[in-house]
């Protein structure tokens, strides 16, 4: 078997169906398999995947035992060459594995592989690739100077070698990810993909960015830069550094000042749009409940979208691939994209990478 996508499910049923039809989609035609290990949802995750997705492996939980152990858990019953972890909160095209894995075929001494991350509304997230978080790189981060922090010695669109890749998106060697010892459990929540990405390095492999590749990480799980993303980063970067180098009281203290500082000094965060103008709605079997609930324009052409339209896209007829290209038109970078999923009764999306996914029923 050539490839096994271990997908992190906690209490994102929605996000994960969407992400499932997505990576079935694109698995067709390469020998894989898809893993769901699941910690402890209440919200009838598991039920989704057994009934929709009989072929899936569903692994579950007892209690939630954080992102590291969890994935470690699935790397060991997966019987892929390749493992690719993924989010349950992203959406990939179909030609997304078809392009990675000739990419990694290509490549000797190959350690950890991401791709270009997007958000729910078609911008680049720049945590696809960064560099090392050295203490100076890590207090400037937390002050608010990431300059340092992200790889732009690589463009958006390029490829090349990196020094950290995103836990949304990673694919490493099954025999490269075990010798490393796949993700230190010290961690829960946060900084594992660092963690994991340093190891590799420090093991003598190189760890590629491809950008030729785009996927939606809507982030369904609150990530907004808050009080309690601070602590954990913090937290992160306390195992992260002491684990890797020297332990330094100034570090932590100098963390702790800077996480303080935020708290108090937060920057504004970016704006989303809440109240579109409009609906447009590309659909080639318009659902009813659908236009009962929102009053959708159906739309036949892309011209037809101006700023400020929510722009839902039914993935019964249109393409993974065609919907993530047009998210990334630099003319509808002001309008709210929505996804439905392929014979579902509700939407997906956000409108920044700083808002929580949202979910609409009809």
């Amino acid at each position: 078997m050539k490839l096994s996508v271990v997908i992190l499910n906690y209490n994102v049923r929605y996000f994960l169906e969407l992400c499932l039809q997505s990576v079935e989609a694109a698995l067709e035609g390469i020998p894989s398999e898809i893993i769901v290990i699941d910690n402890n949802s209440d919200d009838a995750s598991c039920e989704m995947v057994v009934s929709k997705f009989p072929s899936v492996t569903l692994i579950k939980n007892a209690v939630n035992v954080g992102f590291s152990k969890a994935n470690n858990q699935a790397v060991e019953v997966a019987k892929g060459e390749y493992v690719c972890i993924l989010n349950p909160d992203t959406v990939v095209s179909e030609d997304t594995f078809l392009k990675v894995m000739d990419f990694v075929d290509s490549k000797s001494n190959l350690g950890i592989v991401g791709c270009r991350l997007i958000d729910g509304a078609g911008d680049f997230l720049h945590e696809s690739k960064r560099n090392i978080p050295l203490v100076s790189i890590a207090i400037k981060k937390i002050l608010g100077n990431s300059n340092r922090y992200y790889a732009n010695h690589v463009s958006e669109y390029g490829v090349g070698k990196v020094d950290v890749l995103v836990g949304a998106f990673m694919l490493i060697k099954q025999d490269v990810y075990k010798l490393l010892g796949g993700f230190d459990e010290d961690y829960f929540m946060y900084g594992e993909d660092i963690d994991l990405s340093y190891k590799s390095l420090k093991s003598g492999y190189d760890n590629y960015y491809y950008g030729d590749v785009s996927v939606i990480h809507y982030k369904g799980e609150s990530t907004r830069k808050d009080e309690v993303y601070l602590r954990r980063f913090y937290g992160a970067m306390q195992i992260f550094y002491n684990k890797h180098f020297k332990k330094s009281r100034l570090f932590n203290f100098l963390i702790y000042l800077g996480v303080k500082w935020m708290i108090l000094f937060s920057s504004a965060q970016k704006v989303s749009l809440k109240n579109p103008s409009l609906s447009l709605l590309f659909s080639k079997e318009p659902d009813q409940k659908l236009i009962a609930k929102l009053n959708p324009v159906i739309a036949s052409s892309l011209d037809q979208i101006r700023a400020g339209n929510q722009v839902i896209f039914d993935a019964a007829g249109i393409s993974f691939k065609s919907i993530i290209e047009h998210m990334q038109v630099n003319e509808y970078k002001q309008c709210i994209f929505k996804i439905q999923p392929k014979n579902c009764s509700y939407i997906i999306g956000s409108t920044s990478a700083d808002t929580k996914g949202e979910i609409i029923q009809f």
